[in-house]
């Protein structure tokens, strides 16, 4: 994909501003509609789901206290695994989005949620909530598009350095909660000097800490508490962070990278209306099909382009409005970006190995879009 200003065919050519305007309003008044309904089985949704992850949790824990038998350890890492999962995406991801802040419960509140990753709630917020959901697929404005280490567009300059990013990306994977935390503390910026060092070692000592605390709980006191089985038990507590890591990572790969996904420029963005903002999330996102397993754990991070649409709405109203939210792509002649998951992330794979290399040959045309998107 090249920026779509760029591209020679605009998918939105055929809109006229008042359409796209239009567009905005009708999606508006949808979120209202989901928020004047949200109530009790909302609420029951969250509450329920928290205790079954700390259930699921508490009870993985148990069974690896005795891992040295082989069926105690795959029941319990299986089980480990998927709360680490639960936390992170269906809940953790989505209180921090706000969510679930109109039940005024401070238990279940953006502003008091801390979740289990190395990254401190507030740093994430910032970097997720307040960039890349402001300006998403941006180039040069959304870091979330290459986390600053890889070259995700062909309008990006093409150096050596990006014949190792499927290295990287790989390596990311298997490590994708501290990659994420690397990256919220913004150390390009750092050391270009344009991030204050004080504020930057204020973060790190922040998320050294609670590095300490995780690696504490996960590698040192439960394998001490399993007695023989502690060496198992450490390797049930790796095995289920690695596969929370590559499970999450892999639920990002699909959501803004596949075939289809556009990007934009950042004079694309300049006097940016509601409708063009919606448009533009509608453009730069991508759903994963699957069933009702899958879209739990992926934080139902499988309707991205709802979320994108409407990030402050409970996460379990998603797949409720998804055929509405595609039949307005249909009517305003829009692509719904959607596959299955296997599809998905093959495709934004290839891209990463595709962009490690140089352009096959110069990008030259430039289209006119207008709509408030153009360049």
């Amino acid at each position: 994909m090249t920026v779509m200003q760029k591209n020679p065919t605009s998918p939105i050519a055929h809109l006229t501003d008042a359409d796209i305007e239009q567009l905005g309003k009708e999606l508006d008044a949808l979120r209202e509609r989901v928020i004047d309904s949200r109530g009790q089985r909302d609420a029951d949704y969250i509450r329920r789901l928290i205790d079954v992850q700390r259930f699921l949790e508490l009870a993985s824990r148990g069974v690896l206290l005795f891992s040295l038998f082989p069926p105690a350890w795959l029941v319990g890492t299986t089980g480990l695994s998927l709360s680490k999962i639960l936390e992170n995406m269906e809940i953790g991801h989505n209180v921090l989005h706000g969510q679930w802040d109109w039940m005024r419960d401070p238990a279940i509140h953006s502003t008091t949620w801390e979740w289990d990753n190395v990254t401190p709630a507030d740093m994430w917020k910032h970097s997720h909530n307040e960039l890349h959901h402001a300006y998403t697929n941006v180039l040069g404005k959304d870091n979330d598009l290459g986390y600053g280490i890889m070259r995700v567009d062909e309008d990006m300059r093409w150096s050596t350095f990006y014949l190792a990013q499927p290295l990287w990306n790989f390596i990311n994977m298997l490590v994708f909660e501290y990659g994420i935390a690397a990256y919220d503390l913004e150390i390009g910026k750092v050391l270009k000097g344009r991030k204050d060092k004080g504020e930057f070692w204020g973060q790190a000592k922040r998320v050294l800490g609670k590095i300490r605390r995780n690696v504490t709980r996960d590698y040192v006191v439960h394998p001490a508490l399993s007695g023989p089985s502690a060496l198992t038990t450490l390797s049930a507590n790796a095995t289920a962070n690695l596969v929370r890591n590559v499970w999450t990572h892999s639920v990002i790969m699909c959501g803004h990278f596949p075939s289809g996904v556009q990007t934009f420029s950042k004079s694309s963005i300049e006097g940016e209306t509601r409708g063009q903002w919606y448009l533009r999330q509608m453009l730069g996102a991508a759903n994963i099909d699957g069933g009702p397993l899958l879209h739990l754990l992926t934080g139902n991070l499988s309707f991205q382009i709802e979320h994108h649409l409407f990030p402050d709405l409970p996460s379990n109203r998603y797949q409720e409005i998804a055929p509405e939210v595609r039949e307005i792509f249909q009517r305003y002649g829009l692509v719904y970006v959607s596959g299955p998951m296997a599809e998905q992330l093959a495709q934004a794979w290839w891209k990463v190995v595709r962009l490690s290399l140089p352009n096959p040959e110069p990008t030259t045309a430039v289209m006119a879009v207008g709509q408030g998107l153009a360049a």
